[in-house]
């Protein structure tokens, strides 16, 4: 009778309030391709795993060890458990919980209480035992989908997490890269500054000659000699900033600070400029932070759900079953000792509604949040993009030009040279154009670098480097 009384009112329940709250869809704009891109092609970097992005085995090395060790990404695994545990739970909210019990109990009465004196006169005795043992269930219905809502939530922060994870992995890889990137520069810069204080110790030695045969002034020696000094300082300089760079790359292979043996020199990568960005779109689906923004989006619309759950009346059964006797010999003298219960109740919330009207209420304006803070995700993702293929091309064409400088200065330098030894260029004209050949070699290192750099951060940006 209970059953059927039951399942009336929930026929009853789920007819009048079917209209529970609809999942909000939200879709963002973006554009069709990215700015200053001609020729739209879907195919992207992004899909290429990190280990055929990289070529250079010392860089593979490095990222393989980051991957391994840092800590951040330690972290970022035990979210993901913590996530998954939680994830698990959610799917038992809505199961009937069962509990075991046992118990005994003794209760002594007065004698001149009418309790005491029936319990004296019907069992001889004034105190009396009790001995029950069993189990109780009770469960609630999810009629309007409030464990169900809980659930999605879950799965979606559990998502979340590993989105987070492999936007932490896609920021190591990167910041790995470009660090060792800097280190070949340090590298190249510093070959440079040695390989030009051999040659303004060359244009010195000659000035000192020409000094004590009173061909120059003194004038001529110090300005010559500051000017290898100018070398000279890089040296240390550079030497520091590489032990720097090292240790930075060090915390983020998560080693202690320690020098890092490398084969590779910055002259002899090569550049690649055949990169396909794909199309604005594609990010939602590959980008790790766009799509942990669109997860937290659903898990704020899963919360809503949950909030206007509670608006409804909540179906609640609970039973319980066991053995029951005041004498501990008959406790299990089955069937006479066993009991039995079974009922069902309705709750709906009257005073309290404003306390869960404000609760919905904050849950909306938090699901609009998610609904801001995912299209700023993929607009800053868009612009990451753009302006990483502006750095590609822009930096591309400055490369060239200062490449024909330096090869222009690297001309002007041999002549200065030959005119000096031959008395026909003053000694101002050599420290010149050594001082432009030594900046523009050390800019076309920095270009180099630039290159680099760009085309990680394009990888980056696009959403590769977590496969």
């Amino acid at each position: 009778m209970i059953k059927n009384n039951i399942y009336r009112v929930l026929v009853l329940l789920t007819t009048t309030f079917s209209a529970m709250a609809q999942q909000k869809e939200i879709t963002v704009a973006v554009p069709q391709s990215y700015r200053n891109v001609v020729f739209i092609d879907t195919a992207s970097i992004a899909t290429i795993k990190w280990k055929d992005f990289f070529v250079e085995q010392d860089l593979v090395r490095l990222i393989d060890e980051a991957i391994e060790k840092n800590n951040d990404l330690q972290i970022a695994e035990k979210n993901i458990s913590i996530a998954n545990l939680q994830f698990k739970q959610s799917k038992w909210n809505s199961v009937p919980q069962v509990n075991t019990f046992a118990t005994a109990s003794t209760t002594r009465l007065s004698e001149n209480s009418l309790n005491g004196i029936s319990t004296n006169l019907f069992l001889g005795k004034n105190h009396i035992e009790d001995f029950s043992a069993g189990f109780n269930l009770s469960w609630e219905a999810d009629i309007w989908g409030k464990f169900r809502n809980q659930k999605k939530k879950a799965l979606a922060s559990y998502l979340q997490t590993t989105e987070a994870k492999k936007a932490t992995q896609t920021a190591i890889v990167a910041n790995v890269s470009k660090g060792f990137y800097d280190l070949l520069m340090l590298d190249a810069q510093l070959e440079i500054a040695q390989k030009t204080l051999v040659l303004n110790d060359s244009i010195l030695f000659m000035v000192n000659l020409q000094y004590e045969a009173g061909q120059v002034t003194l004038l001529a020696k110090q300005q010559t000699e500051a000017q290898r000094l100018i070398a000279a300082k890089l040296i240390p300089e550079l030497e520091q900033n590489i032990q720097l760079q090292e240790n930075a790359i060090s915390v983020l292979t998560g080693t202690f600070p320690e020098a890092k043996i490398r084969n590779s020199k910055l002259d002899e990568l090569l550049v690649s400029e055949d990169f396909s960005s794909g199309i604005p779109a594609q990010l939602v689906s590959k980008r790790p932070d766009v799509k942990s923004a669109e997860l937290a989006l659903q898990a704020a619309n899963a919360t809503v759900g949950v909030a206007k759950a509670y608006f409804y009346p909540a179906l609640n059964i609970t039973a319980s079953t066991g053995v029951n006797s005041f004498q501990s010999s008959n406790w299990f003298n089955i069937p006479a000792s066993l009991f039995g219960s079974v009922a069902g109740g309705l709750t709906a919330p009257l005073l309290n509604r404003k306390s869960i009207r404000t609760q919905y209420e904050i849950a909306k304006v938090q699901r609009e949040q998610a609904v801001i803070q995912f299209r700023q995700t993929v607009l800053v993702a868009v612009s990451e993009v753009s302006n990483a293929l502006v750095k590609i091309e822009k930096s591309k064409e400055q490369y060239e030009l200062a490449n024909e400088r330096l090869a222009t200065l690297q001309k002007a330098v041999g002549n200065a040279e030959l005119l000096f030894k031959n008395g026909l260029a003053t000694y101002i004209e050599v420290i010149i154009v050594q001082g432009n050949l030594l900046q523009a070699e050390l800019e076309l290192a920095l270009l180099k670098k630039e290159r680099l750099s760009a085309n990680v951060e394009l990888y980056r940006s696009l959403g590769g480097g977590w496969e």
